[in-house]
């Protein structure tokens, strides 16, 4: 069975909302896969959108590339034949903390599919897959960056927690917290709905801009990685709900 259908690709249009980075230039995206035909079709369909594209079929190709081309965001496949996809994404963030990481995998097994979010991807996709699909989350994903957001003077405010939607730097108590972008998005949205419960499903659509197949286990994941950056070692901000949702609220002293 083919890795990619290209259904709805022929429907994307060239002029529909292109993002761009702050600066006004093309976003810029490294795809890294070891099957040539599969990095030509999405290189294809993703310079359709406007963006600028680079492919790798290594790891160690892929080290080199990000560390040039600077990309603000991979497409990246799990199996490659040098290296690990989870061990690349590790390299990755290393150099850039906050890129945002899309994976390619071909095992449909929820096991594998946490494994790569508990690396610190920020979605996958699994093979065989749409090029439109994968077009469209990369296009969530990069909605949720500095590289393509729009400028706002927002501060915002809970008890003791600053997020500065200019900076994207989130503070506690003064001590700066580094967050992945979707780490990010999620608690920015808590923050702009403070003491309100958010249920799964508002966190899914708002967050994820997409139906995610159901698996809403990634929000309690991603409310796990929040509360260990956000509430570790504090008085905790982040709150469950059983069975209604979650809420932040300042710390009681």
């Amino acid at each position: 069975m083919s890795s990619v259908s290209q259904t709805g690709a022929d429907r994307t249009s060239p002029d529909r909302g292109r993002l761009r980075r702050a600066d006004g230039s093309a976003v810029r995206v490294l795809v890294v896969d070891d099957e040539p035909s599969l990095t030509d079709l999405l290189s294809m369909a993703l310079r359709y959108e406007g963006w600028e594209i680079r492919t790798a079929g290594d790891g160690a190709e892929a080290l080199r590339t990000a560390r040039e081309f600077r990309p603000d965001a991979v497409v990246l496949d799990i199996m490659l034949p040098d290296i690990d996809g989870l061990e690349l994404l590790r390299k990755l963030r290393a150099d850039t903390a906050d890129i945002p990481v899309l994976f390619l995998t071909a095992k449909d097994d929820v096991s594998d599919r946490i494994a790569g979010l508990t690396a610190g991807g920020d979605d996958y996709v699994t093979k065989p897959f749409s090029l439109e699909e994968v077009v469209a989350r990369l296009r969530g994903l990069i909605r949720r960056t500095r590289a393509a957001s729009a400028p706002s003077e927002a501060m915002l405010v809970v008890g003791d927690l600053t997020l500065d939607e200019d900076s994207h730097e989130v503070r506690r108590a003064g001590t700066e917290i580094s967050l992945t972008a979707t780490e990010y998005e999620l608690l920015r949205y808590l923050m702009r709905n403070p003491r309100r419960v958010l249920s799964k499903a508002q966190i899914l659509d708002r967050v994820w801009n997409y139906d995610f197949g159901g698996q809403a286990n990634v929000v309690e994941l991603y409310i796990s990685y929040l509360r260990k950056k956000i509430d570790a070692g504090r008085e905790p901000m982040i709150h469950t709900l059983r069975g209604a949702g979650y809420l932040i609220k300042p710390a009681e002293r």
